[in-house]
């Protein structure tokens, strides 16, 4: 069992309340990710489940057990650290069995439990070894490892990704998925990184200011973000955010938020889309913009765009027939307006999407065939 469950809880230091009142129910065997800018209190409310920060108010509850007052050590977590936290002067099989040597654990069922660990973790040919001895990949292998041997309910892992390279965190990511999966134990992972976000979380808790903005299924938020925060944060490139134009506002701006399905919306203060349905029209078609720069990454091309009088940038992410485009050119862009979405002026998500205007259906294949 490793059922979570936060009630009303709050964190105050002193006169500062970072969190506001969070109401959470974390499932047994569930992945759990909480993701938010820095300090939106994603951290310290693992560290309150940890038992490594005092609970201001509300209860914290495991598998049906109020832990607010629990010691760490029985609250049948395990905790693992940005920081890797190894004992240097130890080797790797001795880090790993620290915990079980202090509660107890006889030498032979302590070496077993660590050979185990290794061989789910393939770091077997490691147990001799000292951490300086190891790279950052296998340092937070070891880390894991050490958190596993504890045969938890459940596991608190704090940005452990943040210190690796870019192509380490993409294998790490892999691993940490695919050890939940042969474990089917609860994990709670933290993380400001979208991306291991969407690719890791079988449910995504969107921390902001101290409170939950949305929780959901990681392509539910994505696809129906419950306001422009959310809307904001997941997705890479960024969604583009069209303001309702003013009565003088140029042409090409009052095209945009027409071709979005604006004059369908009279609530919408804003609108939103995501690069990706952004494509390219022909001439005669759509919307005239301006390439700012193109960046051509081999697999899709993301072009900044400006478009008459409309504050800011667009982004397009388009695949590769792009990648003649540069600097300075003029292109014409379409879109479908069932794929914007539309936001009140408090950035509350507005409910349903307007269809597609079937007279632009013509215009949508010439533009897929142009792109």
């Amino acid at each position: 069992m490793g059922q979570v469950t936060l009630r009303g809880i709050r964190k105050r230091y002193g006169d500062n309340e970072v969190l506001r009142g969070i109401d959470l129910d974390v499932r047994d065997g569930e992945f759990m990710v909480f993701v938010g800018p820095s300090g939106c209190g994603k951290s310290t409310t693992l560290r309150m489940i940890a038992g490594l920060e005092d609970i201001s108010g509300g209860e914290l509850l495991i598998d049906g057990t109020r832990a607010n007052d629990l010691r760490p050590a029985d609250r049948g977590a395990a905790m693992v650290f940005q920081s890797y936290a190894l004992y240097p002067h130890m080797t790797v099989a001795e880090n790993m069995g620290f915990a079980l040597k202090m509660a107890g654990v006889g030498r032979a069922e302590r070496d077993e439990q660590v050979r185990r660990t290794a061989e789910i973790l393939r770091i077997t040919d490691l147990l001799d070894r000292t951490p300086r001895q190891l790279s950052g990949g296998q340092r937070q292998r070891v880390a894991i490892g050490r958190a596993i041997v504890r045969k938890p309910r459940v596991f608190l892992f704090d940005e452990p990704l943040s210190n690796l390279d870019a192509a380490l965190r993409v294998d790490m990511r892999i691993e940490l998925t695919r050890l939940h999966q042969q474990l089917g134990t609860t994990m709670i992972y933290v993380t400001h990184d979208q991306v291991e976000a969407m690719t890791m979380g079988d449910r995504i808790a969107v921390f902001n200011r101290g409170g939950i903005e949305q929780l959901g299924a990681p392509m539910d938020l994505y696809q129906h973000p419950a306001n422009e925060f959310v809307a904001a944060f997941l997705g890479a490139p960024k969604i583009n955010f069209v303001e309702r134009p003013g009565a003088d506002a140029p042409g090409p701006w009052r095209q945009l938020w027409e071709l979005l399905g604006g004059a369908a919306r009279p609530a919408a203060h804003r609108l939103g889309l995501r690069p990706e349905h952004l494509r390219l029209a022909t001439e005669g078609q759509g919307v005239p913009a301006t390439v700012v720069l193109a960046e051509h990454l081999g697999d899709v091309s993301i072009l900044h765009l400006r478009v008459d009088g409309l504050p800011g940038l667009l982004t397009a992410k388009l695949p590769t027939g792009a990648s003649m485009l540069h600097d300075g050119h003029a292109v014409r862009l379409i879109a479908d307006a069932s794929d914007a979405l539309g936001f009140d002026v408090e950035a509350r998500a507005l409910p349903g999407r307007p269809r597609p205007d079937p007279a632009r259906a013509g215009a949508d294949g010439v533009a897929q065939a142009a792109a």
